[in-house]
């Protein structure tokens, strides 16, 4: 293995060429049978020279299930430790951006899935080193492909380019391909032409480094600053940054930046993490699923796949998180899925299963799906998991009653005009609260929400057993939810709900609402609801209450603000374990330039500035074309 390995690392200078970097940002053109990033990992886990964090970008044309991967990827014995991690995280692989994280979030894979020229188009970072795979022969193919290899795909790449980039590449590429990318800017390194070793995977035939003759245009950012002056700026190098709201995206933005090489300062006005919308004693983490697989599916599929790596590595299985799976109910009779799902699909969604309908006690008639991919988690439990990390110092008790600019960065000020903290970045992740320092700190308050909501919740009888007759051995949703059995104190509990009432910021506990949890538990689970109906109806019943933070699409709010070092992060509304995880990574890559963790199509619906007046250039016409 070692002999396989060296061609291709030598082709793009590594391990020499990342030493002394924060970063290392690999661009490999097919993912193949995952060699080439295993291969990279390895280098970079063996190197102590090794930089802080390694992205590695690799495309693939076709959806990809967890089954079909298993019989495409065959690492030697020598990779197969690190081989077998990244088995476990690529299932699912359906057109768009795939995220996953290896040695504790410093090595990152992006898989995209789609046409090769489209995907290119949607990179936001600049590559240090690109490998060009499988254009000779692409797989079924006998000839070059040159016809997607032209002037316009090669265009896309050198988008993808710092001056210096390193480019490598297969034997036997086209003479066409070849002059298109001279076109483009890339200097081709006359003399590296290696022979192809026999059954040496990555053996390099063509090497280059792009320098063109003129300026390079940079590409706009998916979600760009106000100030178009920034736009050329170099990524700020991580110095101290004040995170306003230590709920969920508090805490992952936290945690993101974190491992970046970024002191973090977590100011939040309680005594405790988590005590708002956050402190919800246990959540159901699951895809959204439509049938035109819309802008909030995919957006949950990315997060819901960050999570469940986060959940896995930072929490305790069966007591912070269980991945049970989930059923969903669709109690309107409503089709949900796509009429053409893959095979990568069903990973994560199925049609459930009659044995699935008896144990929630539904009809066989009855219309649900099974998420596979799809958990109960404790928010407060990874909350704090994530403050936990290195880098990161939370402080409560600390109400931020103001925002000013410093000399060199912002001042957090409390109500009595004392410095909570002094940095040189601030992230503004206070939920609802978070308009109100965004219209102080910048004049303008963006359209968010409160949304109340009220779960009811009880201790399940000792003798009490899953089935048919009782409660469901899982969680299931549709019309409310219900969790049925989450460890909670010395025994377990059930948890239902839950009511959701716009423009109520008020958290008090509300003894209509475990009247109208039990109703939608009537619709979705009439047997569940039946033996729960005794503890609805005596003082056994307990409530917890929280206000969410929503924009009026339901999407949320993210990127920089007109102030420059001022960013925001915040409404979740109700998907806050599915979106903040994927929101803290966004927010990091925008800040440093890096790979994005979904599309850049998909990193627009985010942008902070879609509701202002005075929008940056083109957000305008994002809102329009509905991108």
């Amino acid at each position: 293995m070692e002999q396989d390995r060296r061609p291709f690392l030598q082709s793009l200078g590594l391990p020499a060429a990342w030493v002394g970097q924060t970063q290392w940002r690999i661009l490999d053109t097919s993912l193949g049978n995952g060699e080439r990033f295993l291969a990279a990992w390895h280098a970079w886990k063996a190197d102590p020279q090794r930089p802080r964090l390694l992205h590695y970008v690799a495309l693939e044309a076709d959806a990809l299930s967890a089954t079909e991967w298993q019989r495409r990827a065959a690492p030697g014995s020598e990779l197969a430790p690190l081989a077998q991690q990244l088995r476990a995280q690529c299932f699912g692989l359906l057109p768009g951006f795939h995220r996953m994280a290896f040695e504790g979030g410093c090595v990152l894979l992006t898989v995209c899935v789609g046409e090769t020229k489209a995907l290119l188009r949607e990179q936001q970072f600049e590559a240090d080193a690109i490998y060009l795979a499988d254009i000779a022969a692409p797989a079924g193919k006998t000839s070059p492909d040159t016809e997607l290899w032209d002037l316009w795909t090669c265009k896309a790449l050198a988008h993808c380019c710092r001056r210096g980039t390193v480019l490598a590449a297969g034997p036997g590429i086209p003479l066409a391909v070849r002059r298109a990318l001279v076109q483009v800017g890339f200097v081709l390194d006359q003399d590296f032409n290696q022979p192809q070793e026999a059954g040496i995977p990555g053996c390099s035939s063509l090497r280059g480094t792009f320098n063109p003759a003129w300026i390079p245009k940079r590409r706009r950012p998916a979600i760009a600053p106000h100030d178009t002056h920034d736009l050329h700026d170099p990524a700020p190098r991580p110095g101290r940054c004040a995170v306003i709201g230590a709920g969920l995206s508090g805490a992952a933005v936290a945690d993101s930046l974190a491992r970046r090489g970024w002191q973090i300062e977590v100011l939040d006005a309680a005594s405790a993490p988590a005590s708002g919308a956050s402190g919800l004693p246990a959540g159901l983490l699951a895809p959204h699923i439509s049938p035109d697989d819309n802008v909030l599916s995919r957006l949950s599929r990315c997060g819901v796949r960050l999570t469940l790596q986060q959940a896995r590595a930072l929490l305790r299985e069966g007591l912070d998180w269980q991945p049970t799976g989930l059923l969903e109910h669709r109690v309107d009779g409503h089709a949900a899925l796509p009429a053409q799902w893959p095979e990568a699909g069903r990973d994560w969604t199925a049609l459930a299963s009659a044995l699935q309908l008896a144990q929630a006690g539904l009809t066989p008639t009855a219309l649900a799906y099974w998420h596979t991919q799809a958990a109960w988690v404790k928010p407060a439990c990874l909350v704090q998991a994530l403050l936990s990390q290195p880098g990161i110092a939370w402080h409560g008790n600390a109400q931020v009653a103001a925002l000013t600019r410093a000399d060199r960065g912002w001042q957090a000020l409390d109500s009595a005009g004392r410095v909570l903290a002094q940095v040189d970045m601030v992230v503004i992740a206070a939920g609802f609260d978070s308009r109100g320092l965004l219209a102080s700190a910048t004049g303008v308050a963006p359209p968010l929400q409160a949304i109340r909501g009220q779960i009811s919740y009880g201790m399940n009888a000792a003798q009490a057993h899953p089935g048919p007759s009782n409660l469901p051995p899982f969680p299931v949703n549709g019309n409310g939810h219900l969790a049925p059995h989450v460890p909670f104190g010395s025994g377990n509990a059930w948890f239902a709900g839950a009511s959701y009432e716009r423009d109520n910021a008020n958290a008090s506990h509300n003894a209509l609402d475990h009247e109208a949890n039990l109703q939608r538990l009537q619709t979705l689970l009439p047997n569940a609801a039946r033996h729960l109906q005794s503890e609805f109806s005596s003082d056994r019943v307990q409530a917890w209450a929280g206000v969410r933070c929503a924009a009026p699409d339901r999407l949320p709010l993210l990127g920089p603000t007109q102030q420059p070092g001022l960013w925001v992060c915040t409404a979740m509304g109700s998907r806050g374990m599915s979106m903040a995880v994927l929101c803290g990574e966004l927010l990091a890559a925008l800040v440093h330039g890096e790979p994005l963790p979904l599309d850049a199509r998909l990193a627009r619906r985010l942008a902070a500035q879609r509701f202002d007046a005075v929008a940056a250039p083109g957000a305008e016409i994002f809102n329009k074309k509905g991108l």
